[in-house]
Parts: C-alpha cells; structure tokens; sequence
C-alpha cells in the first residue's frame, strides 16, 4: 500500500521495553536456571555417590526423563501460541505452574528412607518427569514473551541478556550457598558435607521456595503487558493433522534447521560438561568444596559481564557473527587450563592452579553466557520470517522445538559423562583421596577431546545461518506492507 510506513522504522520508534518490564521478564528464568543448575550439577552425584545407585542407572533415568518430557515442549508451545484467556496466551501457563515446580523440586532431594537402589531408580524417574514437566509449563511460555516483548533486533538481544544474567545468578547463588553454608554445616568427623543426604534436603527446601519467587515475580511483573502482546492467530477447526501440519509448516526454514541441529550438539555438549563438573573440580584438581565455592562465586561475575557484552557485540558484529567469535573463544578455551596440567605445563602448585582455574573459569563462563544471548536472540528474530510464510505468530513453537531438542539429547551428554567415567576407570563412591593421580589423570585425559568434539561441530553448523539485521527489517518491512495492504 502506498504511503504505509515501514514497520522497521515504526519499531525504531517504539518505546523499548521498560527496566521493570526486564527485571521482571529475566528475574523468572531463576526457576529454569535452579532448577538446571541442581540437575546438571548435582544430581548424578547425589544418586550415585550419596544415594549408592549406579551411575549408569542415574544416567538412564535423567535420559528417559528428559526424552519424556520433550513430548511436552511442542503441545505447551503450539497450545500457548493458541490459547484465549483474560490473561492472554502465556500467564495462565505461568501462574499455573509455580506450586507444582515448587513441590517436585523439593521431594526429588529428599526421597524417602531405605528404598532399595531399584526403588531410588523409579523415584527418581518420577520425580525427574514431574518437575522437568512443570517446567516447561513455565519455561516454554515464559520465553515466548521475549518476542512480543519488542521487535527491535538491538533490544531483543538486551531483553534476553536480563533472562540469561538472572538464570545463572539463580542457579549459582545455590550453588554458592550449598558449598559454602550448606556442605560445611554437614560435614561429619572430616568427611564432607557433599557426601552427607541431609544436606541436599535442606537445599531441595531453599531451592524450592527461591523457584516459586521466581515465577511469580516474573508473572506478576509482566502481567500488566497483556494488553498490549499480539492477539493468538483466529478461531479455527484444529484437528490432529492440521495442528502437526502448522508445527511443521513454521519451522521448515532453513534458518531454524541449521540452530536445530547446532542444539543437538550443543545439548550433548552441555549435558557432558555439567555432569563432569564437579567431577573434574574435585578429583581433577582436587579443589575442596570451599574452594569449589568460589569458583562459583566467580560465575557472579560472569553472569554481569556475558549479558552486559552481548548488546555491544550486536550492534557491533550482529548476532551470527559475533555469536561465531564470541563462541569459539568459550569453547576452545573452556578445556584448556585441564589440558595445560595434562601435558604438565601448569607449575605443579595447588594455590597458583586454583587462581589460574579460577580467573579462566570467569572469563570464559562470561563468553558462554553472552554466546547464549545472542543464540537465543537468533531464534527470536525467525518470528517474523516465520510470519510472512504462515501469517501465524508462533513464538511458543519455536522456543519449544529447541527446548524439545535440547531436552531430547542433553542425557545423552549425562551417558557420555558416564562412558567418561567408565573409560577413566573411575571408582564408584570414592572420595578424592582414594583417587589416585593416574585415575585423575585419566579422567582429565578422556574429558577433553569429548568435549571439544561436540562444541565444535556446533559451532561449525551454526556458521550456516543466515538471517542478519538487514534480513529481519526487511521481514518488518514486508510484514508492515501487509498490514497496511
């Protein structure tokens, strides 16, 4: 239509979203980021070196969990692109949702007294199930709002660095307060605290209690934005075809498909270093949980400089490229400090390590967090694209394929930590000083090459993509000429 104005320089207009309105949208991920946190951290080793059950069965539970529950992340994103309520399309979903994560979270750290190890398998299937299928009741929802939040490439990216600063403060202030009040408080005639049943309780119980804050503040604090969020697409006959046939149609794009497959490998690759965390920091490096501690501490700091990074790198480099950059500096040097001390070029003293561990560790998480950014402000900008083809906004969707996917592998990356282990021929129930240094040798040995594998292949398929900022102010152009049509 002629005269209608393009929607790119309607968006440059727009109010950005306010800082209430991104405290509150970022502020809800504390209840991902706990929860994420306590599951990739803490769980194979509560099961299996408090609990006594094999790490293998460990493995397979979290595996069939997660398998399970990605069934979920396409129903609850198609169903919150197309629900109708007073309260928009995604708040009943997150309101709903805040007890149950809150009670699951808490009883799958404190199972009952003398159940068998068979037993302690089927419980903590359950439990995993439930919880990770509150979640994403939550999760899935939640996240859609950042796309409707604003259209603006720049900001999309500064909405996404509050979700991300506040998902790994979360989880890491637990982290945090577990190895340094929590595990010490338990400790037992000099064995620690770590190895003590008691002390998860007790942080099931906080954890908990700090998830349900987070989702409600996030609803609350959003909730008066619904007014102004895009409508759900019109009334139509749904039946099982179409709904699949809508699905497929939205993200057959070849943009989509090439973060796809880069989840699948990054999915493996996080489920791996997560699980071998602690294993790495506690028998690699034989760091004890205080010092374990601080290492979290040095996450804080990360959590302010990866979010604060990823606007500047946008505006600067655009998100694949700086993604690109930004990712290959994390990834190659996540390994490197256990490399150097495997190839014996660190001095051979535990105060110098421990400083060398610690400012890499910071650095590096920094460029990780800001490499999420920009990869999930990637996706955000396929909305659009996607709405030319379909004329359906399906923001839902979208997140929740790539929750499905990480969801559907990312226990592959908890059995390849197991294999690790396995390769290493690492001992079940050992304290670090019944690990000798050729164990620990070995399990530096085996973790390296694994690692490096998947991060790489992920980084080599997400150089495919190719939406740009060009790209997506040519799709609100479009989208605006047919508005205005």
């Amino acid at each position: 239509m002629a005269g209608a104005e393009p929607d790119a320089a309607a968006v440059a207009r727009e109010k950005p979203p306010s800082l209430w309105t991104k405290f509150a949208y970022g502020f809800g991920s504390i209840a991902y980021g706990v929860k994420d946190n306590g599951f990739s951290f803490y769980l194979l080793l509560f099961y299996s070196q408090v609990l006594g059950v094999n790490a293998g069965l460990v493995g397979l539970a979290l595996t069939i969990a997660l398998m399970l529950d990605a069934i979920s992340d396409p129903v609850v994103g198609y169903w919150s692109d197309n629900f109708r309520s007073k309260w928009g399309r995604r708040h009943v979903f997150m309101y709903a949702s805040a007890i149950p994560i809150a009670a699951t979270y808490f009883l799958i750290w404190a199972p009952p007294e003398g159940l068998s190890e068979m037993q302690l398998f089927w419980y903590l299937l359950t439990l995993a199930i439930l919880i990770r299928t509150f979640v994403t009741f939550y999760e899935t929802p939640s996240s859609a709002l950042g796309p409707e939040l604003t259209r603006d490439y720049d900001q999309r990216s500064t909405l996404f660095s509050w979700r991300y600063f506040f998902a790994w403060t979360g989880g890491n202030a637990m982290s945090a307060f577990l190895f340094i009040a929590i595990f010490p408080a338990f400790a037992v005639a000099g064995r620690s605290g770590q190895f003590e049943r008691g002390a998860y309780e007790v942080y099931g119980l906080i954890a908990s209690a700090l998830m349900f804050v987070g989702v409600m503040v996030s609803a609350l604090g959003t909730h008066s934005r619904i007014r102004h969020l895009p409508p759900p697409p019109p009334k139509r006959s749904l039946t099982l075809g179409r709904v699949f046939g809508e699905i497929f149609e939205t993200l057959a794009e070849r943009s989509f498909i090439t973060l796809f497959v880069a989840t699948l490998f990054a999915a493996v690759a996080a489920g791996l270093s997560a699980a071998m965390s602690v294993y790495i920091s506690t028998y690699f490096w034989g760091f004890p949980p205080q010092e374990i501690g601080l290492l979290v501490l040095g996450v804080f700091i990360s959590a302010v400089i990866g979010p604060v990074l990823a606007t500047p790198v946008t505006k600067w480099m655009g998100k694949k490229n700086g993604a690109m950059a930004i990712g290959l500096l994390a990834f190659i040097g996540s390994p490197t400090p256990i490399m150097l001390k495997l190839f014996g070029l660190l001095p051979d003293d535990h105060a110098f390590q421990f400083r060398f561990v610690f400012v890499a560790a910071t650095i590096d998480v920094a460029l990780i967090i800001c490499f999420q950014v920009l990869f999930t402000a990637m996706i955000a900008d396929l909305v659009e694209q996607a709405e030319l083809k379909t004329g359906r906004r399906s923001e839902g969707i979208f997140f929740a394929a790539v929750t499905f996917t990480r969801k559907s592998v990312q226990g592959f990356g908890v059995l390849a930590a197991s294999a690790v282990l396995a390769l290493a021929q690492f001992p079940k129930g050992a304290t670090p000083a019944e690990v000798d240094a050729e164990t620990a040798w070995r399990l530096g040995a085996w973790y390296v090459p694994a690692i490096l594998f998947f991060w790489l292949a992920m980084m080599a398929v997400i150089s495919t993509y190719r939406l740009d900022r060009a790209g997506h102010e040519e799709n609100l152009r479009k989208l605006s000429v047919r508005t205005n049509s």
